[in-house]
């Protein structure tokens, strides 16, 4: 034997004699993050298909003033009363563990325990996105063909002549879209019961009709492209490429793009959208489309385009504050002598308003004394100076599914005396959250996490939607 075999001998850890030094149980390392489902009401629902309810929305609507002369009796008031309906849906999902599987966790975990929370926290998320941006009613249909300018230098596009088609996304379609993925348009989901595959809209409109570069020519070109905003739409995906060879470029917040390059392979093709998939006909409306509905009241504003490629943002006001939120507020009370109770946003926008505010003439930087200070600073509410009695603060705070360039206000308690409406939303449940173990018919313990009920907004009018806001 060589005299440096005898030097390797023995038990070392390269040996693998070891010990597996695993901590149970597994850790769980993701965000459950649910403020609107956190915030909203659930209360117990009648029978039936739907809630339904009458709203008045006005007492004396054809303005009779209450003068009289003597001995007489006014004239009858006109009420606007209207007729509003919710269907119930049910909101759901499945898992399985195998025989084996629970054999092979113990000494580790209860795995079975710990899936039925696991799967109870992702129908919370779940449920969460659904609040905010479910769409049963909102259809995005074809959006307008994008107006397409090219510069000749400043980027890298070859010669060639290239088209420019545009899809818009609603919430759902762009929590579910990537630039690897593609978007996504009609979903097909096998049961978990082997049951009929059923349908739904994956939040996408149908593509738009191309618009052409024209012929351009040289090698470092730009393409610079933007679309007529959609109502419903909070991002747009872009492909551009030669005819019939438009693939994914980019998804965009705001209503316009510019591509410095061009991809040409490896990203869904424009072929794929094949129609409008923006609604989920199996679901109920969030806050977000509630508001969007036609007709809803609410208070809409949709950005100027802007910059192309960056939008137009947000813009400080003279007073400290943001000129596009106090423009809402001041709208809300004007026309519902109301003032919204909280604003949601993504980031992105939370960064912007307090690099706004901060750089604002009018704003009022406290002075720090001490050996030690924390730096930085955030906005964390918002004063509204249209209000009745003492102007209230209303909250700005960040939320996880909300994405870049959309905020949106919310109104959770109305101003108005013996409204009948305790709860301006609500999630009227004909059955709150329930698991079910489903009867063995393999070796799996198979098991369900559901409710049925409705998300129910009273008084849409009172939800403010600012949208298309550039990074800026």
């Amino acid at each position: 034997m060589p005299a440096d075999a005898l030097k390797k001998a023995g038990v070392t850890q390269a040996t693998g004699l070891v010990a597996y030094d695993l901590q149970a149980p597994a850790k769980n390392l993701f965000p459950v993050l649910t403020p609107i489902r956190n915030r909203t009401p659930r209360v117990s629902g009648g029978g039936g298909t739907s809630t339904n309810w009458k709203a008045v929305v006005g007492i004396n609507t054809a303005g009779l003033r209450g003068f009289v002369p003597e001995g007489e009796r006014n004239g009858v008031v006109t009420t606007d009363v209207q007729d509003k309906s919710a269907p119930y849906r049910t909101l759901g999902l499945e898992d399985s563990i195998t025989f084996e599987a629970e054999r092979a966790a113990v000494g580790f975990e209860d795995v079975r325990a710990t899936q039925a929370q696991r799967l109870l926290w992702a129908t919370m998320i779940e449920e969460e996105i659904a609040d905010l941006g479910g769409n049963y009613t909102v259809q995005l249909g074809t959006p307008s063909a994008p107006t397409v300018t090219t510069e000749a230098s400043g980027g890298s596009i070859g010669a060639g002549t290239y088209n420019v088609i545009v899809v818009a996304l609603t919430l759902y379609g762009y929590l579910s879209s990537s630039l690897s993925g593609g978007v996504v348009g009609q979903v097909s989901v096998t049961p978990a019961s082997g049951g009929s595959p059923f349908t739904y809209g994956g939040g996408s409109s149908n593509k738009s009709n191309a618009t052409s570069t024209g012929a351009i020519t040289g090698s470092t070109n730009v393409i610079k492209a933007k679309v007529t905003p959609v109502t419903g739409a909070v991002a747009y995906a872009w492909y551009v490429g030669t005819s019939g060879n438009e693939v994914l470029q980019a998804i965009t917040t705001v209503n316009s793009v510019v591509l410095t390059s061009l991809v040409t392979s490896g990203r869904q093709n424009a072929s794929a959208i094949t129609g409008d998939n923006s609604r989920n006909l199996l679901s109920y409306d969030g806050i977000l489309y509630q508001a969007w509905t036609s007709g809803s009241g609410a208070y809409i504003k949709v950005m100027p385009d802007g910059t192309l490629g960056t939008g137009t943002g947000l813009s400080a006001s003279s007073d400290g504050g943001i000129t596009e939120i106090n423009e809402m507020f001041r709208w809300m009370w004007d026309k519902y002598r109301l003032s919204p109770t909280r604003i949601y946003v993504n980031a992105q926008e939370a960064d912007n308003i307090t690099k706004k505010v901060l750089t604002a003439s009018a704003a009022q930087i406290p002075y720090v004394t001490g050996m030690e200070f924390t730096a930085g600073m955030r906005v964390k509410s918002l004063l509204n100076r249209f209000a009745m009695g003492v102007a209230p603060e209303v909250p700005l705070e960040i939320h996880p599914n909300l994405p870049p360039g959309t905020l949106v206000a919310v109104t959770e308690q109305l101003p108005y005396p013996i409204n009948g409406v305790p709860n301006v939303m609500e999630m009227r449940l004909r059955q709150d959250y329930y698991q079910i173990e489903w009867p063995q018919r393999t070796r799996k313990y198979e098991s369900g996490v559901y409710f049925d009920g409705v998300f129910a907004h009273y008084f849409p009018p009172s939800i403010g939607i600012i949208t298309n806001i550039g990074n800026a």
